[in-house]
């Protein structure tokens, strides 16, 4: 008499009724991954998110140089218009996103969003540079009274990048907002 009982391909004592709809390999609830076809062995899965990372190492680079730049020219001009510049801050990261997927001819890479969200960072501390400055000079001459007044002017870029950067992250991404 055989046995007909299906075994875990990758847990040879656990007994299992999956199947994964791609290959057919038999796999626990542990392996098994619920994507929107059906349940996947682990390797399946990993080789289709292979076909979705096409970016280059020069991708990241220009990813970084341009959403550095355009995030400093973008917070420097966002400042000029104040408190309404908040409202117009996701919005011009939507579009230092497109600018960036159009600089890397629109290929995608998991780290694609962080690195650009991090280059747009670092294009965003030049803006808070004469604040920082003025701050420690207020501090060393014991100007505490100005404190107050810096601290807001540093408000300004900080919450206006913030707002571009989570913006730029998130359109890059796939998640439309």
């Amino acid at each position: 008499m055989t046995d007909l009982t299906l075994r875990c391909a990758n847990h040879p004592d656990r007994e299992t009724t999956l199947r994964c709809n791609r290959c057919e390999k038999p796999i626990c609830t542990k392996c098994a991954i619920l994507t929107p076809v059906g349940y996947r062995c682990k390797e399946c899965v990993r080789g289709q998110q292979a076909v979705f990372e096409t970016a280059q190492p020069i991708d990241f680079v220009v990813a970084a140089i341009v959403s550095a730049v355009g995030a400093g020219i973008g917070v420097a001009l966002l400042s000029i218009l104040g408190f309404w510049g908040f409202f117009v801050a996701p919005v011009a990261g939507g579009g230092l996103a497109e600018v960036v997927r159009l600089a890397t001819r629109r290929r995608r890479g998991r780290r694609l969003p962080l690195v650009a969200a991090i280059g747009g960072a670092v294009g965003v501390l030049p803006s808070l540079l004469p604040t920082l400055g003025f701050l420690v000079l207020a501090l060393s001459g014991g100007g505490i009274g100005m404190l107050g007044g810096l601290l807001l002017a540093a408000a300004y870029p900080l919450v206006g990048g913030g707002l571009l950067l989570s913006a730029l992250y998130y359109r890059l991404r796939g998640i439309r907002l």
